[in-house]
């Protein structure tokens, strides 16, 4: 191993890792030095395609992309090289550099580790050999006591790559001070060396007022507190674990909210994919919402609903809700309705699953909708592809994007067909092959392909907009690491540590 690790670990989830990562990727690439990411597992049904393994393509993490991206890097499956994807409270799909793993779904979790493991440290010491630095990402907190002995997502690989460890800790929240303490106190020692400093996320207020905690905390753990990050919603990065405005009434963009677009997209529980609306948060005019019920719904312009990983169960969920109601009537009013991969699954006639590829035999059947004439078949491999796509035969509420390009990504079981009793819908949508990927009836509009608001020309033809370019996403978070951490902070990550008594 050549390249020193800088590891961002967190007393709990949601304390910031994945964007301080991201921000620690630009700034030591903006450094001059070879930058990768890594994250040995991640949990999370946001994923992108990337190459694989042999030359084929294969699915990672988000954030990981995102992360790759800041480095400068071409993103990998080596970067996030388990990827674990729940499809219900207990069970989760195993995608393994890159590609889906059946065998290792069923066997018990502590058990599964140990197997995963060699992937993972395989990975990280390829990364190893090829950068200056690698950037890792933990998960959840690495003092969960319970999982301790199994987890390697935290300090074992920490150990692995002899990591230059940042605890963060959200102060927002509160009892950021005992966070941190407690999650120093139980590591083993072996694990706490390589504790390099604390870090405050999310601070709002005069500084000044944390003295003397910063100083108490050096005191009884030997690890300083080296920035103090202030809370910043709009950095632009989308949330790794979960919907930000979740709940809240409809956020204004920067427009009037008099002028604004309102877009609701439904948050079922097996929401996938849904970092592809971060663009919409950032928009002049557009007010956006997730909405879990029918009376969330309530004065939207447009409903989406978005990618799912399991369609059958957020189906079910959505006629729960009475949402399936509001639909009908909001596409009756010819008012813009828009469903990605799962979501244009649900608006077809039908779903039919006969290899049981979202539960038992059977499970997976379900009637749609009813708002596009097609037919959904789950097969048991999944599709994973880079599209160029364009529009084409898009009419009224729609017309907008005619012949309009983006470049997206497909990741998928189901494969839609028209319903061979039903008035075809017209085809709106085709990949560079000629296939068809989109169709449109009315108001109502299905797409196959994500990413459709990551595209700046998608954006300027539905809303005359655009939004700040990742590259000035990624350079706003590393000012802003420079400006709050202490100086000379991060350079010193990568030095040899100085002997402390613990």
């Amino acid at each position: 191993m050549t390249a020193r690790a800088v590891m961002v670990l967190g007393t709990t989830s949601g304390a910031g890792k994945s964007w301080l990562a991201t921000a620690l990727c630009r700034w030591y690439a903006r450094q001059g030095l070879k930058v990768a990411p890594f994250k040995a597992q991640n949990m999370s049904n946001n994923a992108r395609v990337v190459p694989g393994v042999d030359g084929r393509l294969g699915e990672i993490g988000s954030a990981q992309y995102f992360q790759a991206l800041a480095a400068r890097q071409s993103p990998d499956v080596r970067m996030n090289p388990v990827l674990l994807k729940p499809e219900n409270d207990t069970a989760s799909q195993v995608v393994v550099l890159g590609e889906v793993r059946a065998d290792l779904a069923a066997v018990p979790w502590r058990e599964r580790s140990e197997r995963l493991w060699p992937f993972a440290q395989d990975a990280l010491q390829s990364l190893m050999a090829e950068n200056d630095v690698v950037v890792i990402e933990g998960a959840g907190s690495p003092a969960e006591i319970n999982l301790h002995a199994s987890d390697y997502v935290n300090m074992r690989t920490a150990q692995a790559a002899q990591a230059a460890c940042l605890l963060v800790s959200d102060i927002d929240r509160g009892g950021a001070f005992a966070h941190l303490y407690g999650t120093h106190q139980l590591l083993p020692a072996e694990e706490r060396a390589l504790l390099r400093c604390y870090v405050l996320n999310r601070f709002r207020g005069d500084a000044r007022l944390l003295e003397p905690g910063p100083q108490q905390l050096m005191a009884l753990t030997g690890v300083p507190t080296l920035a103090v990050l202030p809370l910043w919603r709009g950095h632009g990065l989308p949330e790794e674990d979960g919907l930000h405005d979740e709940g809240l009434p409809w956020q204004r963009g920067d427009g009037e909210a008099a002028a604004s677009l309102r877009i609701a997209v439904v948050a079922y529980p097996r929401i996938s994919n849904l970092d592809e609306f971060q663009p919409l948060r950032q928009l002049r005019g557009v007010q956006l919402r997730w909405a879990r019920s029918a009376a969330e719904l309530a004065g939207a312009d447009w409903i989406v609903l978005p990618g799912s990983k399991h369609t059958s169960s957020d189906l079910a969920w959505l006629r729960e809700q009475g949402i399936d109601a509001v639909l009908a009537r909001h596409a009756a009013a010819r008012r813009p309705v828009l469903g990605l991969c799962g979501g244009l699954q649900m608006l077809g006639e039908a779903l039919v699953d006969p290899h049981g590829v979202e539960g038992e035999h059977g499970e997976g059947n379900a009637p749609g909708l009813g708002l596009l004439p097609l037919v959904t078949a789950f097969e048991p491999d999944k599709l994973l592809r880079r599209t160029e796509a364009c529009f084409g035969g898009v009419s009224d509420e729609w017309s907008m994007l005619r012949d309009v390009h983006f470049g997206g990504y497909e990741i998928r079981h189901g494969r839609s067909v028209q319903h061979p009793a039903l008035p075809a819908a017209t085809v709106a949508l085709c990949n560079a092959e000629g296939e068809a990927i989109g169709w449109q009836q009315g108001s109502v509009l299905g797409l196959y392909a994500h990413g459709l608001f990551e595209s700046t020309e998608v954006l300027r033809a539905l809303f005359g907009a655009r939004v700040r370019g990742l590259e000035a996403v990624f350079d706003g978070l590393a000012d802003f690491i420079d400006r709050h951490f202490e100086p000379g902070a991060l350079m010193r990550l990568l030095a040899e540590p100085e002997p402390r008594k613990d």
